[in-house]
């Protein structure tokens, strides 16, 4: 199981789930907020028995873009993994039904002058980088 992709997933949680934000946060993130839940749940009190885990958790919580957080969150889980086979192995399982579903981070970059970004796709119109785009017109009207 790779960790990264896990941390890149649960970064945005985090603040709410250790602040028991539960209900709005839910109702912003859908299916994706429950498959954080589950995963939290199973990792929560082994990473608040960790000082150096919980202090990582922390730090994403406070800065969940920060690749440093990150990294630092995704090397004190794998340890955690690597010494617990069992939670591991859970871990993994409740990791692929969130794969299975579909709610896994894509991180998506635009970069430079007037770029777009686009996590899934783009339909019913155009992009408009804003220099001379016009708004589409129905040809009808």
């Amino acid at each position: 199981m790779e960790i990264r992709p896990l941390v890149d997933f649960l970064a945005p949680f985090l603040a709410p789930l250790l602040e028991g934000a539960g209900r709005a946060t839910a109702a912003a993130a859908g299916e994706a907020w429950d498959h954080a839940v589950r995963l939290w749940g199973r990792l929560a009190d082994r990473v608040r028995s960790r000082p150096a885990a919980l202090e990582a958790v922390q730090d994403v919580a406070e800065a969940p873009d920060s690749t440093g957080a990150r990294d630092a969150l995704a090397w004190q889980l794998e340890k955690l993994l690597n010494a617990d086979a069992e939670l591991r192995e859970e871990l993994s399982a409740l990791w692929s039904q969130a794969t299975a579903a579909g709610v896994t981070v894509t991180n998506v970059t635009a970069s430079g002058t007037r770029s777009i970004a686009v996590g899934r796709d783009v339909s019913g119109g155009s992009v408009s980088t804003g220099d001379t785009a016009s708004p589409r017109r129905d040809p009808d009207e």
